[in-house]
């Protein structure tokens, strides 16, 4: 990190060469993470469509815990790269301490609330009743490792706050591994595959749905446990020797941070798990287009969300450094380059939309509803990577109540509100539901473009940067 730091600070050229660094292992991470639900979707789709149902009817209360939990370790993000700017090794390692017991804390805490409400939850979140017993089942399984998967999450965003992108990819390639082996034992019975002239016969436990669920819980506990001995083993951030007591001197610089980004990711989650409420509310052929929709999504915003993990942390690095200029030259590079891959990726899924639908169902209802709702969502592409690059900076430089208020209020104010207004009341489909969160993304975009313009998405905190 130290290397990579220096040659930040020694000018423009150096700029792109340490941005791709950090940003080329956090896009193959989430690239495998894709790849992986793709593979989960397209083995749950060949079990017909009330199975994708029953398992993508709870994915948004993922989404609302994931993005939790995510919110704390964003608040060690900014914390640890900006000591590290501010070339204070010994507080950065202090900090990884202060991460471990957040991880015991929200681990805990997650556990118990996600396994009390299993059977509650397909209930709140509108599933037909016919499969409502199988949802809360698998939902129960995917939430038993939740202490593995805090780790995981929170563990991952320290090693890259110290500029270790790296560790947290190949954690991620063991637990895609994992899950991909144990999906293809533990959801078909036992079959024979024929290569060629060969006939290989192949165990199966045949458990579908549940066993998914399994995989997925197994592959869980597997990142856990690698990212933890990464974490202890690590030569800046270790946190050996460090006490395991609240410091709030560390803390609470952290939580300023981290609570404004939790109240945010859950309010905004809140809003997915309310939207998708509203779609499995229109049946199976739109729940089980929205989850696959979803899905092909995910992949073509990798580029902006690997880019963005490398944004806070050099943002971070400048700023704790107090070099405003420098924060303003890794903005307008960022954002050049954001919007030219997202074009191509946006341009990409507009074109693909047919392929990659029919990879996950046969049903052609499904099919033909993906792709138009696909096709939709590839025109806001470009707006929404500016978006999130803006608001990546921002929280690397430790600003996060901007964007709570920003995101509330377009999640609720918009999406929530606009699809309430055209399901419920209009009637309408899974169009103007998907037509309302495009218009949510391109208001974010107004509004992040705006600050960026007058200055104001860069804080005024720290001594050093108010002076250059």
């Amino acid at each position: 990190m130290g290397r990579r730091l220096d040659a930040f600070r020694s000018g423009k050229w150096a700029l792109l060469p340490v941005f791709w660094a950090l940003a080329w292992p956090t896009m193959l991470e989430q690239l495998l993470q894709t790849a992986v639900q793709y593979i989960d979707t397209a083995m749950v789709g060949s079990l017909g469509t009330q199975a994708t149902a029953a398992v993508g009817a709870t994915s948004t209360v993922n989404w609302l815990i994931n993005s939790t939990i995510s919110a704390i370790g964003v608040g060690f993000l900014a914390f640890i790269s900006q000591a590290h700017g501010a070339g204070d090794k010994r507080l950065a390692a202090k900090a990884s301490s202060q991460a471990v017991l957040a991880v015991l804390v929200s681990g805990g805490f997650f556990t118990l609330l996600t396994l009390g409400c299993s059977s509650l939850v397909p209930v709140w979140m509108q599933v037909d009743p016919s499969i409502q017993k199988l949802s809360g089942q698998y939902f129960f399984i995917l939430y038993s490792p939740m202490l593995a998967r805090a780790a995981t999450i929170i563990f991952g965003t320290v090693l890259r706050a110290a500029g270790d992108t790296k560790t947290p990819m190949r954690v991620g390639l063991w637990v895609n591994i994992t899950n991909v082996l144990l999906n293809f034992l533990l959801i078909y019975p036992s079959r024979t595959l024929r290569i060629f002239s060969l006939e290989i016969p192949v165990y199966g436990a045949g458990m579908g749905v549940i066993g998914a669920g399994i995989a997925s819980a197994v592959a869980f506990w597997v990142g856990g446990v690698f990212i933890t001995i990464a974490l202890w083993r690590h030569e800046l951030v270790s946190p050996r020797g460090q006490s395991l007591r609240p410091d709030w001197d560390v803390l609470r610089p952290c939580m300023k941070v981290a609570i404004p980004n939790a109240f945010q990711r859950f309010g905004t989650s809140l809003g997915y798990v309310a939207f998708a409420a509203m779609i499995n509310s229109l049946g199976d052929v739109s729940t089980a287009a929205h989850t696959i929709a979803n899905t092909v999504e995910s992949a073509f915003y990798i580029p902006g969300y690997g880019m963005q993990t490398a944004a806070a942390t050099l943002a971070g690095n400048a700023y704790g450094a107090g070099n405003r200029a420098k924060i303003k030259e890794l903005a307008r590079v960022t954002m050049g380059i954001e919007v030219v891959l997202m074009v191509l990726s946006g341009g990409a899924l507009f074109l693909l939309a047919p392929n990659m639908m029919a990879l996950f169902s046969k049903d052609q209802q499904v099919i033909a509803l993906g792709v138009t709702v696909l096709r939709m969502v590839a025109v806001s592409e470009p707006f929404f990577g500016i978006s999130i690059i803006i608001e990546g900076m921002m929280q690397g430089m430790g600003s996060t109540v901007i964007p709570f208020v920003c995101n509330i209020v377009g999640m609720w104010g918009v999406r929530i509100l606009g699809t309430f207004l055209c399901v419920v009341l209009g009637g309408l489909g899974l169009v103007s539901a998907w037509a309302c969160m495009i218009l949510h993304n391109i208001m974010l975009f107004a509004v992040f473009m705006v600050y960026y313009a007058n200055g104001r998405w860069i804080p005024r905190e720290n001594g050093n940067l108010a002076k250059t």
